[in-house]
């Protein structure tokens, strides 16, 4: 198993602090996420049923024409590998890992391309795979150049596979309109901007031959009822869709702004996140973590990325350990 954000208990037993007392950076997700109201008792006794209006609601939050509700884009993710025979299949590096491994568990050829080399990638690859906003780096493609790839891979019969797990706050840039063409995948997730992480519900958009096969090869009931109904709710809110977007590209430039005050410039990221790459991530990691602070570690290239704090006393908290933080390493730098 990869190791991902969000294991407070294993750090609150690492580091000796409770659980509660943790505050949790390093997942990514949206800390107020959209407010899940009594699910309706009917919802626990019945099979999930599809025409129920999730695979409505989706289509018209995506503006894509055709898709299937699946467990999570992790479920996606790791049964997309198997409707295709062993072939080349090209990643950006880095990013999000599981993608990478589910290919090389189905037989296929992985290469880690780095994002100024995706080009070079395209010519060689049967299937290329990114992430955008890219996870960890929040790295960005025009629109116009990622239907350029697409358009060459599909000539072929290769596919583009684009997870926009971390889109939502952005719309405009995503590919789920262009979906329905043969060879294009785009993987939706309600984890990150709807903070629903633990209903696991991932919307796939995708030509209506792909998705019948990925239905077929999943199986029944993939999501459960209340998760349903759930989705469907949050997806048909714009009100709390417009209201957060607002909020949270204000707070993504917040917290880039407070991270570069106390010397940690990030080198990337998007509203609900920033990467850094300071000389000393593990010991940085390791100095929040003692604090009670949650951030996500990365080993290869080493980097910290941060989420967003919920409220103002995890935004005081935050900038109180890293005064405290940029203290410290002034002090060792005078030594």
């Amino acid at each position: 198993m990869l190791e991902h954000g969000g294991n407070v208990r294993q750090a609150a037993a690492r580091y000796g602090i409770a659980v509660e007392d943790w505050l949790d950076l390093s997942t990514g997700i949206n800390p107020n996420g959209w407010p899940v109201p009594p699910v309706p008792p009917e919802c626990w006794a019945r099979l999930p049923e599809d025409g129920d209006g999730l695979e409505a609601a989706a289509q018209g939050y995506y503006d894509a024409g055709h898709v299937l509700p699946v467990a999570g884009s992790q479920a996606a993710i790791q049964a997309l590998p198997r409707l295709r025979p062993p072939c080349r299949m090209a990643v950006i590096h880095p990013g999000y890992a599981e993608h990478a491994q589910a290919w090389r568990r189905a037989g296929h050829a992985v290469s880690l391309v780095a994002g100024e080399r995706l080009d070079d990638a395209v010519t060689r690859a049967d299937v290329l795979l990114l992430i955008h906003p890219n996870n960890p780096t929040g790295a960005r493609f025009p629109l116009d150049r990622l239907l350029d790839w697409h358009r060459r891979l599909a000539a072929r019969g290769g596919w583009l596979i684009v997870d926009e797990a971390f889109m939502d706050v952005t719309p405009g840039d995503s590919l789920c309109p262009f979906s329905a063409r043969e060879g294009l995948i785009v993987l939706r997730s309600l984890g990150k901007f709807f903070g629903l992480a633990g209903a696991r519900v991932g919307i796939v958009c995708a030509h209506p031959a792909l998705l019948a096969r990925l239905h077929t090869l999943l199986g029944p009931w993939t999501v459960n009822a209340p998760a349903r109904w759930i989705a469907t709710a949050a997806l048909n809110d714009r009100v709390w869709q417009t209201g957060s977007r607002q909020r949270l590209l204000a707070e993504g430039a917040r917290l880039h702004a407070l991270l570069t005050n106390h010397g940690l410039e990030p080198a990337g990221g998007c509203a609900l996140f920033q990467w850094v790459r300071p000389p000393h991530a593990q010991e940085i990691h390791g100095a929040l973590a003692r604090q009670g602070l949650l951030t996500r570690l990365f080993a290869d290239p080493p980097a910290l990325r941060f989420g967003l704090p919920g409220d103002e006393g995890g935004w005081n908290r935050l900038e109180a350990a890293l005064r405290r933080l940029t203290v410290g390493v002034a002090a060792e730098a005078a030594r």
